[in-house]
């Protein structure tokens, strides 16, 4: 699953640490979301689109490989 966190982080100024702390989890939290490492949880996402003042599907996109395009 892609996201957009890195970017949306970046156009508000904020470190991995800050967002992290915001949140209420780790910096390796954030750094494992942004790269891909790791699908964050229905309540995490929720809470990241409301810090961010965007939607889910705004942030979070699905890989979609020919099979699902059919």
């Amino acid at each position: 699953m892609r996201n957009s966190v890195r970017k949306l982080r970046s156009l508000r100024g904020l470190s991995q640490g800050q967002l992290g702390t915001a949140l209420g989890v780790s910096r390796q939290t954030i750094n494992a979301i942004e790269t891909e490492r790791y699908t964050p949880s229905l309540p995490l996402a929720l809470s990241m689109a409301k810090f961010f003042e965007v939607g889910v599907e705004e942030m979070f996109h699905v890989n979609e490989s020919p099979a699902d395009e059919q």
